[in-house]
């Protein structure tokens, strides 16, 4: 007998979906890069307001700009299909603006940063969810958070526009599909019931052992490797100066 996962097909692309940063050198159809640009902007979004801009990169010039701001990934400038999710509260602002509110209009803060920035997100979300439904391998960029100056100059960013999130698409190569995806962590480690319980550093290392079939001296090897690669990096700190400063630009109304 089947089970939900094996029978239900919307189940299994989500479980077997994996990031592809290598592709078959062709262009996606226009069709299809329609079809994934709508799934994402019928995804679920804060008011029904839209708090995000999509921008496709098709500039070769600008590809490599990205790619090359974002912690140096050529992957990324090869992509068929380069979009980049901006958190958007300008269009909204400018609107308000020209009411008449009776107070002075307040400007877009930390709260209303974050508000846009998960619209963002849950968008490109479904723009991946849409992609490998067709056939095509993605790739999450967390990097573009990182220099958000160079960003900002690459994509033409006014006051209140913020890259949080791109993702590159492609057909993915013989080598990408085969593949093994990497182990996750097991539901009942990651969903609490009513309250939150506190892992602890122990109960990581099991979750850890588990998943990565490490343990003893080898899982320790690997764990203070992976904080040095992961958390006491530059990338890590240029990624927290650089959310910062977007998010007071839009406090600043820069």
């Amino acid at each position: 007998m089947k089970t939900m996962n094996e029978s239900n097909p919307v189940l299994r692309q989500l479980m077997a979906r994996k990031s592809v940063r290598a592709y078959e050198q062709e262009s996606i159809p226009e069709e299809d890069v329609r079809a994934i640009l709508e799934a994402a902007v019928q995804a679920p979004t804060a008011g029904n307001m839209t708090l995000y801009t999509i921008i496709r990169v098709t500039d070769e010039g600008k590809k490599q700009a990205l790619a090359k701001s974002c912690d140096n990934q050529p992957f990324i400038a090869s992509a068929p299909l380069v979009l980049v999710f901006c958190a958007d509260y300008k269009r909204w602002f400018d609107l308000f603006a020209t009411l008449d509110l009776g107070e002075p209009l307040r400007r877009p803060g930390e709260g209303d940063f974050m508000l846009a920035a998960l619209d963002a997100v849950i968008a490109a979300q479904s723009a991946v969810v849409a992609a490998d439904a067709l056939g095509y391998g993605s790739c999450y960029i967390g990097d573009i958070l990182e220099n958000c100056e160079t960003q900002r100059a690459i994509l033409g960013l006014p006051e209140y526009v913020a890259p949080v999130c791109m993702a590159v698409f492609g057909r993915p190569t013989a080598q990408q599909r085969e593949r093994v995806k990497p182990a996750r962590f097991a539901v009942e480690d990651v969903v609490h019931e009513d309250i939150y319980r506190a892992a602890g550093p122990e109960k990581m290392r099991a979750m850890l052992a588990a998943r990565q079939g490490l343990g003893g001296e080898a899982l320790e090897r690997w764990l203070l490797a992976f904080a040095k690669r992961k958390w006491n990096c530059d990338f890590s700190r240029e990624m927290t100066r650089s959310t910062r400063q977007m998010i007071e630009n839009w406090a600043q109304g820069k």
